[in-house]
């Protein structure tokens, strides 16, 4: 019988042959490291028999599939260890997560994080049983009858058809109703950590029992393990909730559950990005605009959202009349558009709006400013002719490359999302929207991967995911290709031939959320942002009271050059006020005392360094005004 490789050869193996042993064939190497294998498109157990012509790849740990089997295979042993060490306890899902996996119980006891050490040395002693991972497919009857005693496999059971062929998986004593696949054994999975405990409803519904959900991960090896437990704990350092809190920049209340309140130094740095953006954009060719917050229903049902997007959106009523909150700005801004008559000659127009925004979202996916229901979105919408597109689109493209490296966000993947399954428009408007952006992407000379079905309802769009400090990738900036929204809402212009066209419409934001974008500064740079960017990028520490008089002139001096200053009058010792200055992370902290008014100077520190320097104040205001700029950068997209 032969079976062909991924890189198309083929391999001849014994009738009856299973996946494990095509990877025994081609090498024990690969045998020994193999966790899993590839039929088709379809990740399979070692143990599945493969047949003539198959297509077959070997799944091995260092791959994203592999990964998914090893910690899936991992979330089956904790359900094994907290089985074996809380008796009567009742399993529900354990899926394999982003980064990890998760298991949802219902304990008959409370079982808390301090727990998470037991129950991670009985999952240590079941790696080391290597117990075998043996499957079987059942009928859904005889799936009742051994799942009888646990209430939500039954349910999870009786949800399926009724001629259902189902999996489970038996390890030890474990059995668990999955359709895999997993690792040969236990002792392939690796390494395993545990990592925290929350609350969870059963399928999501508040109306359900609140079960316990134990999140975990797993890798290959105890190094690869240790180094993500790093990267977790630089993250929970960093948090952007705690910095946030303790830097003075924000706040959440149960007054509003999702809505951010932003305090005087946040406000600071949130404007000191909006400057930076507007300087980008006019000198990219963009005006503003600001549209109303609530528009008429009958406008979001002509745009599309009512049918695509009213289950996130808020409603109200003025005089009888149905109104709703946009979660979007496009919709009013084609108003704008339509509010005058436009020539081929008027296009490109780039219409830029920081629009603020409102989504419903569940409380349980709120987090921080990184999920919320209020947001500002750094649009913009480029009308233009169909020749256009492709030029605007790399001016985009260059415009998101700059933008993101002045923060140093030097690693951008790009995704081209296409048509998802709940969509408006033509199957030629897609086909042509689609290939417009491929073409950019290729004459931007950008690598990009592809994204099947994960376009805008109206249109389909380049993604652009930063990777911060500790590895982790965030999806912000978005260029959205829209021939549908043009026609549905009637938005014309009169073409060289003197007759009504249809412009193209592109949607883009290079920040996406401006709030989710702080958030993810503040832990990429730890709380110490840029010094063009530090809500306080000077502190005037005054040596004594006397010294009160001359602090608050240097304040005058700096302020008057532009910077952002204060002046630390507190009766606390120089000392103390230089730590607390490092713990708020000031760029910037001057000393000034009997000496420095005599001599008409300060004494200059710079964050993190225990060096100092004297300065006279007007080289001192010079030299800190410079350090505070905005860096310029040259984009190579």
């Amino acid at each position: 019988m032969k079976v062909t490789l991924p890189d198309g050869s083929d391999l001849t193996v014994a009738d009856g042959a299973t996946a494990g042993d095509v990877a025994a064939v081609i090498g024990p190497r690969l045998a020994k490291a193999a966790v899993a294998a590839k039929i088709g498109d379809r990740v399979v157990d070692l143990t599945t028999p493969v047949g003539e012509g198959d297509r077959i790849a070997i799944v091995t740990p260092d791959s994203a599939e592999g990964l998914d089997v090893i910690r899936h295979s991992a979330a089956h042993v904790l359900a094994d260890a907290a089985t074996r060490l809380y008796p009567g306890t009742k399993v529900a899902i354990g899926p394999a997560i982003k980064d990890g996996f998760y298991y949802d119980f219902e304990f008959p006891e409370p079982v808390g994080e301090d727990d998470l050490p037991r129950l991670m040395e009985e999952i240590y002693r079941l790696l080391g049983a290597s117990l075998p991972f043996q499957r079987r497919e059942v009928s859904k009857e005889e799936a009742l009858d051994l799942f009888a005693g646990e209430p939500y496999k039954v349910e999870l059971i009786r949800d399926l058809p009724e001629d259902a062929v189902i999996s489970v998986y038996r390890q030890g004593e474990f059995l668990d109703l999955c359709r895999g696949p997993h690792v040969p054994d236990t002792g392939r999975i690796g390494a395993v950590g545990l990592l925290s405990v929350a609350g969870a409803y059963w399928r999501g519904d508040s109306d359900n029992t609140m079960l316990t959900r134990i999140y975990g991960t797993a890798f290959p090896s105890k190094k690869e393990l240790d180094e993500y437990l790093e990267r977790m704990e630089m993250a929970r350092q960093r948090d952007h909730r705690k910095l946030g809190r303790e830097l003075g920049l924000f706040s959440f209340h149960d007054e509003g559950p999702g809505f951010p309140f932003f305090h005087p130094k946040g406000m600071r740095v949130i404007n000191a990005l909006l400057d930076y953006w507007r300087r980008e954009h006019v000198a990219a060719g963009y005006e503003e605009i600001r549209t109303p917050m609530m528009l008429e229903r009958t406008l979001w049902e002509h745009s599309g959202h009512w049918d695509n997007y009213k289950d996130n959106m808020y409603f109200t009523k003025i005089d009888d009349v149905e109104f709703a909150v946009k979660p979007m700005n496009c919709p009013g801004g084609t108003l704008v558009y339509k509010s005058e008559q436009h020539s081929y000659r008027d296009f490109p127009m780039r219409i830029a709006e920081l629009g603020q925004v409102h989504r419903h979202e569940m409380s349980g996916v709120l987090q921080g400013l990184f999920r919320v229901r209020v947001f500002t979105q750094d649009d913009a919408h480029i009308y233009c002719l169909p020749e256009q597109v492709e030029d605007e689109v790399v001016g985009v493209i260059q415009l998101v490359h700059r933008m993101y490296k002045t923060f140093g966000f030097e690693r951008v993947h790009v995704e081209l999302s296409t048509r998802p399954e709940k969509s408006i428009g033509t199957d030629e408007m897609w086909e042509m929207a689609e290939k417009e952006l491929a073409s950019a992407l290729e004459r931007a000379q950008l690598a990009y991967d592809l994204n099947p079905g994960d376009g805008a309802f109206y249109g389909p769009k380049i993604d652009f995911h930063i990777e911060d400090v500790m590895g982790r990738t965030w999806q912000c900036a978005t260029c959205q290709l829209d021939f549908t929204i043009p026609e549905r809402l009637d938005l014309e212009y009169v073409g060289e031939d003197n007759q009504k066209h249809r412009p193209v419409m592109l949607h883009r934001t290079v920040f996406g959320s401006l709030e989710r974008f702080l958030g993810i500064l503040i832990e990429h740079y730890g709380g110490a942002l840029p010094a063009w960017l530090a809500p306080v990028q000077v502190a005037v520490v005054p040596v004594a009271d006397r010294h009160a008089e001359y602090a608050g002139e240097v304040r005058a001096a700096l302020q008057g050059a532009g910077l952002r200053v204060e002046v630390d009058v507190r009766t606390e010792s120089v000392s103390k006020k230089i730590r607390d200055g490092e713990v708020t992370k000031v760029p910037f902290m001057l000393v000034v005392g009997d000496r420095e008014i005599e001599q008409r100077g300060v004494t200059l520190r710079a964050r993190g360094s225990k060096d100092t320097r004297p300065l006279g104040l007007a080289e001192a205001v010079a030299e800190i005004a410079e350090l505070c700029g905005v860096p310029e950068v040259e984009s190579d997209a």
